[in-house]
């Protein structure tokens, strides 16, 4: 928890205010960086146990943002699947640190004007 003036702002706050990230696409987020592989929307949708469109739409959303890449396996038989893996935790991080340093600067000038 970290508590600004009269606010706490909790770490999931702080990611969603961070990437605008609605409740769906940061509990896909944090499921996704818990695995240790590439998943399927199916493999997904059965493991949090939401509808697929769900997490077909907070996907799109994450790929959008930089947060998820998604991949293209070609199947034996023909067709493919999409494979949808989080960015590396610490570039995520690292651009979380971006942003706040901008919000500092953007509040620090904002002092400076008073």
């Amino acid at each position: 928890m970290i508590t600004f003036s009269c606010k706490s702002i909790s770490e999931e706050e702080l990611i969603r205010c961070s990437f605008d990230l609605n409740k769906t696409e940061y509990n896909l987020l944090i499921f996704l960086m818990s695995k240790n592989s590439s998943l399927t929307v199916s493999s997904i949708s059965a493991g949090m146990g939401l509808e697929r469109t769900s997490i077909q739409k907070a996907v799109k959303g994450l790929v959008q943002k930089g947060l998820v890449r998604r991949t293209q396996k070609n199947l034996a038989k023909g067709g493919y699947i999409f494979l949808y893996t989080p960015d590396n935790k610490d570039e995520i991080k690292s651009r979380m640190k971006y942003i706040v340093r901008k919000w500092y600067k953007a509040v620090e000038r904002s002092i400076d004007s008073l």
